[in-house]
């Protein structure tokens, strides 16, 4: 089987396939068109989000009989049009919920704890021990909203305080030892911290709105490492100006092209320049999942999909 890489990763998963008598080739470079023209040659594609397979790529893709998403996300992936033509869809959530998990709780822990803003006023000679008094996890309950890969590893980092941990689903019976699953008012009632870990859906774009936010009966802090577009940002900045929300990390923006490689090539919009300027706001680049050791999970995971299927 003959398979194209479309973005660099861990060097095993070239090797691993190979070895499994797999002949791959790879194209770094090609636009979107470029790789359109000839993809009818290849039985497999190896993606992260640097190319669309949108309806028009898979209806040229005559021979494509698998995908392989070095990642967990499959938004930029026509999932309908790909069952429709019997392409196999193989991402690794598995590979990088370790990572994700590590980063919501430093996000948090950062935030509660002023570690951010401390460490910039000491850097320029100022010592104010007062204006930065933290914050403990001990009693507060953290809610997950999205309670599959990513949720469920945030929830096991938090096992080690002492905090009550709830979820919220639209699957039902996902509680386990880590978390209880709750229904959505009782959620909004109890939670101190808001974490997201849902996939980017139709039904999660935008969700996190000005009328979500204010439906929560307490203040809270709000953590996301799972989509940017989840959220509407200009109603999170009313919320932090507020104070409904207590501070924010977010590790992805509303503003993020679909390749997650860039941020945006426009003016930068008015929210993002007051998240900038907020010390009760911590932001970093889609790197909640971006890890050595999770970019070696990650390709292992989709090999050993891979060979599981078609070896």
């Amino acid at each position: 089987m003959k398979v194209l890489h479309l973005d660099t990763n861990h060097p095993l998963l070239i090797e691993q396939l190979a070895e499994a008598g797999f002949d791959n080739e790879t194209d770094y470079n090609s636009n979107q068109e470029e790789v359109e023209n000839k993809i009818h040659n290849y039985d497999g594609i190896i993606i992260r989000s640097r190319i669309r397979i949108d309806e028009q790529f898979l209806r040229k893709a005559t021979k494509l009989k698998f995908i392989g998403r070095v990642g967990a996300g499959l938004e930029n992936i026509n999932m309908e049009v790909a069952k429709e033509l019997g392409i196999k869809l193989f991402n690794a959530p598995e590979g990088n919920r370790n990572a994700v998990g590590e980063q919501a709780l430093g996000m948090l822990l950062s935030l509660f704890n002023n570690l951010n803003r401390a460490d910039k006023e000491v850097r320029n000679g100022m010592w104010k021990r007062e204006k930065n008094r933290g914050l403990e996890l001990e009693g507060k309950t953290v809610g997950i909203i999205g309670y599959g890969n990513m949720g469920k590893a945030f929830a096991k980092k938090l096992k080690g305080f002492d905090v009550d941990v709830l979820c919220y689903d639209i699957v039902g019976g996902v509680s386990d030892d880590n978390a209880r699953q709750v229904g959505i008012l009782e959620f909004k009632k109890k939670v101190d911290v808001v974490s997201l870990h849902t996939p980017q859906t139709p039904e999660t774009m935008g969700m996190v709105n000005k009328e979500f936010i204010d439906s929560f009966q307490k203040s809270f802090w709000f953590i996301n490492t799972a989509r940017g577009k989840s959220v509407v940002t200009s109603d999170l900045v009313e919320a932090l100006k507020s104070g409904k929300i207590l501070g924010a990390g977010l590790d992805v923006l509303e503003y993020e092209k679909a390749s997650f490689e860039n941020l945006f090539s426009d003016e930068m919009p008015k929210a993002l320049r007051y998240l900038i300027a907020s010390d009760n706001v911590l932001l970093t680049p889609h790197i909640a999942g971006w890890t050595i050791e999770s970019k070696e999970k990650l390709a292992q995971t989709i090999v050993d999909k891979i060979k599981a299927e078609f070896s």
